[in-house]
């Protein structure tokens, strides 16, 4: 194809300006860190990347909604809050062991779990996620710009600033992510402890003394708790793309607790601020009015309404920066899901795919500029009901099939007299992991997928019955007060349907 062809000579030309690498393995040949100081630096951008990534305004913007949407009190917003976001948090450090051991991308190592055809629709959705997330990033910084500029810069401008600058950088490639993702930590934790310098009066009155009327149905409270665990459970669709550099050799518990403890501690510190922000503004006539008018940006800038009006300005600017690092993480990985869905498709570069994302997000944000409570409370929770399946059954692949009934992986694994002499360290080296990663495209190893599909075909139902939205509300959520459990009754179905069909389809088809 004439096409394709002149898009890798392109590619071969800026080769190393931007990362051309696709969704293809990453050879633990490559991985390998002889310098001490190298493989630290790592550990630091990855360190510094979960903090920028996590502790930004994205994280933010669902605790506002407490106060704001579900009419809970500063109490029931921080513990309900806190607990849905930190179980989130062990949901997408429980993904990232896969990276360092694979050098595959999250939604390439789940092909051992789907198979190569039903993967694709979970890419699809693994995009979805990230696009929803990338759209209340691109509003929120709109609002700050139209706030701080007193209305002269239009809401579509500031949305489109996000968008572009956000490309820019994730086209570079997974190095330059890193390292300007750590850069960009930063000044982001600066702005939020200045913040909470600057208000500080403000908690003192109304922290302790703010209730609704109505104290927070249960409904509420459950739909709320639902909301917190989705900020950080999606992560998990995409946490091991940033952990394909790091050796082969790194202990999965290293890679569990780094993301567990980088996502857990900026997430808990921004989500507290968001709370009490929110309580603020529900006792603050002035604050409100704000956030009526110039929504998430007007409430940021009224948080440093004590301070000089041009230092204020500056300040909440700066938290752009916040919005722009979460959308370059989100671009960055969509794209991959995109070559994941075909083959041609993967042969496009993922620079391109990028900016087609991109542009997606651009246009949903523009469209839906004027309604970011309910993109944010009713759209990114049904993210969080797929991935609760996913690590599910992650979960009972790693821990009881490929532990206890490795021997039945029989088209995953070759036989004894397959194997010559010079494979058989290879194939140890396998055994001891668990996983044949040298298979990650060949599609008549890899497996059918079919317990997996059953699990999720089950669960459909399931989610219908138990999910309550603006636009649907199923019976057993209303027996819940309307609250949204469709997560819960998602795992639980899983946890049922998954094992006994994955046993029958090892022994029946050995993959």
């Amino acid at each position: 194809m004439p096409f394709l062809e002149k898009l890798r000579y392109l590619s071969s030309k800026i080769d190393g300006v931007v990362e051309t690498r696709g969704i293809e393995r990453v050879p633990p040949e490559v991985r390998e860190i002889h310098s001490y100081a190298d493989l630290l630096h790592l550990y630091i951008q990855v360190v510094g990347f979960w903090i920028s990534a996590s502790g930004g305004l994205s994280s933010m913007s669902s605790f506002l909604l407490g106060p704001l949407v579900f009419s809970l009190d500063f109490k029931d917003s921080i513990v309900i809050g806190l607990i849905g976001m930190w179980v989130g948090c062990v949901v997408a450090a429980y993904c990232a062991i896969m990276g360092p051991q694979s050098g595959c991308r999250q939604m390439v190592t789940a092909r051992y779990l789907f198979g190569v055809y039903l993967v694709k629709f979970i890419a699809f959705v693994s995009i979805c996620g990230v696009l929803g997330w990338s759209v209340v990033n691109s509003v929120v910084g709109g609002e700050i710009l139209f706030c701080v500029s007193n209305e002269k810069i239009p809401l579509w401008v500031g949305i489109v600033i996000v968008c572009i600058t956000s490309y820019i950088v994730a086209t570079l490639g997974i190095k330059h992510v890193l390292k300007v993702e750590m850069y960009l930590s930063v000044p982001v934790i600066l702005i939020f402890m200045l913040m909470y310098i600057a208000t500080v009066s403000n908690y003192k009155d109304v922290i302790y003394t703010y209730k609704t009327p109505q104290g927070g149905s249960l409904g509420a409270k459950l739909s709320f708790f639902t909301l917190c665990y989705s900020v950080t459970s999606t992560w998990g669709s995409i946490t091991s793309d940033y952990y394909i550099l790091f050796p082969e050799t790194t202990k999965k518990r290293t890679v569990f607790m780094i993301t567990l403890i980088c996502i857990i501690i900026p997430t808990t510190f921004v989500g507290v601020l968001g709370v009490m922000l929110a309580s603020i503004a529900m006792s603050n006539e002035e604050w409100f009015n704000s956030y009526e008018q110039f929504g998430m940006g007007g409430l940021l800038y009224s948080s440093f309404d004590k301070w000089n009006s041009g230092f204020a300005k500056f300040l909440v600017i700066i938290l752009l920066v916040s919005l722009i690092s979460n959308n370059i993480i989100n671009t960055y990985s969509a794209a991959f899901g995109i070559q994941l869905s075909s083959i041609r498709l993967s042969k496009v570069p993922r620079y391109l795919w990028a900016l087609v994302v991109n542009i997606i997000y651009l246009i949903i944000a523009l469209v839906g500029r004027d309604h970011f409570s309910t993109i944010l409370g009713n759209f990114l929770p049904m993210i969080a009901y797929w991935l609760s399946i996913y690590v599910t059954v992650l979960i009972l692949e790693n821990e009881v099939f490929r532990k206890h009934f490795l021997h039945y992986y029989t088209k995953e694994f070759p036989t004894k007299d397959e194997i010559s002499k010079d494979d058989h360290m290879l194939f140890l080296k396998h055994l001891r992991i668990r996983y044949n990663w040298e298979i990650w495209n060949d599609h008549s190893k890899l497996t059918l997928g079919i317990a997996t599909i059953v699990s999720f075909v089950c669960s459909v139902g399931i989610v219908a019955a138990s999910m309550s939205q603006t636009y649907w509300v199923g019976p057993i959520a209303e027996k819940f007060d309307g609250g949204d459990t469709a997560m819960w009754f998602a795992m639980a179905v899983s946890l049922v349907v998954y094992p006994p069909i994955r046993f029958w389809e090892l022994k029946r088809y050995g993959r």
